[in-house]
């Protein structure tokens, strides 16, 4: 279904397509009351017409129209005209942090800034109950106009929370080709554009929780540093396998000069076990900050090869003045004793009358040759 331009929809007129996205076909409109444009995201038919899944739909929009906050994207209205049920949202300028990756991997600087909004943004849902369910980088748009240095990108979460209500139903069987999602979402059996990010629990059809957007978070990361998804596949099966089984290879593997203690952030997040990841994304942004916050990151930067050849020389040569200290202390050590002359020994015991006082200060003697003791 497509809006041809001045087609409205309640008070807010059509003006042009800006795209589709998993949850429908997104238009740029005008808001006539407020005369501000708007984006208008419109629902697809079949989703618009499960009453469940309206019931869902509104009581998460309504939720997420409480939130307030700069990283994420303003909803500001909900309704429905002619049977079309559609989204009124904050219009944002800039690219998605998946069309931003196509170029290759992020300056680390610029990826630490986005991690953290990103986390500030889950920690502020979360503490709502709120779950987004599909964080991805094409869930994320960089406006071109950002806070802090000049000409950062300010990343907005879209599509926050309302991915609960149609989250796919994964079922897995034995077969690559078993892999199918019961989804309206990114079309009749194909969950490719979200699977990527997917949590354990996810792939497996249980429950996903705050714990599975710190996983998806992990994911992005990973994607954004290194350039390459933390989890591929040819096939559906392949990327859950991964997903269920694979670990991927550490930051600082791929990338020398990454802080390993971001190597030690992301990992955790991409835990298997819900209970061994990080617990909240408010501690993920805590880390986060920390280590963008360490100057030129050098507190916990891990060695590039030409920094370990550097460290290497003096290393080296510590070492060896210690081993040639330690060497001679030895030697001298066990040096054979100078050669001091020796004289035969001989015991005597002198019987010493009762009546006799010897006085050994002075009033005693031994003779040179040692054979004769004069007492008093």
């Amino acid at each position: 279904m497509s809006l041809l331009p001045g087609v409205r929809l309640g008070p807010y007129e059509i003006l042009a397509p800006l795209g589709a996205g998993g949850m429908g076909e997104i238009y740029r409109a005008r808001d006539t009351r407020l005369d501000r444009t708007v984006a208008i995201k419109v629902l697809p038919p079949d989703l618009a017409k499960d009453a469940q899944f309206r019931a869902r739909f509104d009581r998460e929009a309504r939720a997420i129209s409480q939130l307030s906050h700069p990283h994420i994207c303003t909803l500001y209205d909900v309704g429905e005209e002619g049977g079309i049920a559609f989204l009124v949202m904050e219009l944002l300028q800039g690219q998605t942090l998946a069309e931003r990756i196509r170029k290759g991997a992020l300056p680390l600087d610029e990826a630490l800034k986005i991690a953290v909004e990103i986390a500030d943004a889950l920690s502020a849902a979360h503490r709502l109950g709120i779950v987004h369910r599909d964080l991805k980088p094409g869930n994320i748009m960089l406006t071109k106009t950002g806070g802090g240095s000049a000409g950062s990108p300010l990343a907005k979460l879209l599509d926050f929370g309302l991915a609960k209500a149609a989250a796919p139903a994964v079922v897995i069987g034995a077969g690559a080709d078993s892999l199918t999602a019961s989804t309206h979402l990114t079309g009749k059996g194909s969950i490719l554009g979200t699977l990527h990010y997917m949590a354990p629990e996810q792939v497996e059809g249980r429950e996903a929780d705050t714990r599975s957007d710190i996983w998806a978070l992990g994911a992005v990361i990973y994607e954004m540093v290194t350039g390459q998804q933390a989890f591929a596949g040819e096939s559906a099966a392949g990327i859950v396998g991964a997903i269920l089984k694979d670990r991927p290879l550490p930051l600082s593997t791929r990338r020398p000069e990454v802080p390993l203690a971001l190597d030690h952030v992301v990992t955790r997040c991409l835990e298997r076990d819900v209970d061994e990841r990080w617990q909240s994304a408010s501690d993920v942004k805590r880390e986060l900050s920390w280590i963008a916050a360490a100057p030129g990151h050098t507190a916990t930067v891990g060695p590039t090869p030409s920094t370990r050849r550097a460290r290497f020389v003096p290393l080296l040569l510590w070492a060896i003045t210690v081993a040639a200290i330690v060497g001679a202390g030895y030697v001298w050590r066990m040096r054979p004793s100078a050669a001091v002359p020796t004289r035969d020994q001989t015991k005597t015991v002198l019987a010493i009358p009762p009546t006799s006082t010897v006085r050994m200060l002075g009033a005693s003697a031994l003779s040179p040759d040692g054979r004769s003791f004069v007492y008093v």
